[in-house]
């Protein structure tokens, strides 16, 4: 099966990538990351991407969208839910493409992240599939999540401290400091 692999960075892509491909599926590298900031953040994620992607030979398409000011627009309602709306911005987009691209199915290396609101992606994920009509592949990679970071660091790969956006850096920023806003 074609599937289009939604990547957030290379540290929680190469697990999945690999399973995917173990599993005989033709995988296609997807980045799309208006959530990310600063830019630097930003690039040095894609960069990073790139590059693992290039070593192994497997194809990235990109929409390279720096989008701060979308974003922060996006969310500013209701930051603490934020993380639904960047789910939809991401996972919408993922099936989109996949859809317009040919490929039968979609997934995220989002799925490794015991951090991330799992069944909450799932959610948006088939939300998504239905809406562009083509298969959201659901595969629970967490259980590769250390051996995923583990991998990265043999690799020097850029490991970034936080989820994405500027406001998980900042709850990142806060917790360490211990200040309670």
């Amino acid at each position: 099966m074609k599937v289009l692999l939604h990547i957030c960075c290379a540290p929680c892509a190469n697990r999945p990538l690999a399973l995917l491909q173990e599993q005989g599926h033709e995988v296609t590298g997807f980045w799309y990351n208006p959530n990310i900031h600063p830019f630097t953040e930003y690039r040095s994620r894609r960069n990073t991407v790139r590059a693992y992607l290039d070593e192994i030979g497997v194809a990235l398409i990109e929409q390279n969208d720096y989008a701060l000011r979308p974003f922060v627009r996006a969310v500013a309602e209701d930051i603490a839910r934020r993380c639904v709306k960047c789910y939809e911005l991401r996972l919408m987009e993922t099936a989109r493409t996949a859809r317009e691209q040919g490929f039968d199915a979609f997934t995220s290396s989002l799925f490794i992240s015991p951090y991330q609101n799992h069944s909450l992606m799932q959610e948006v994920a088939q939300r998504a599939a239905e809406a562009y009509g083509v298969q959201f592949l659901y595969e629970d990679f967490r259980p590769l999540f250390r051996e995923g970071q583990d991998f990265a660091r043999e690799h020097g790969f850029y490991m970034q401290k936080y989820c994405g956006c500027v406001f998980s850096e900042e709850e990142r920023y806060l917790k360490a400091n211990k200040i309670i806003p």
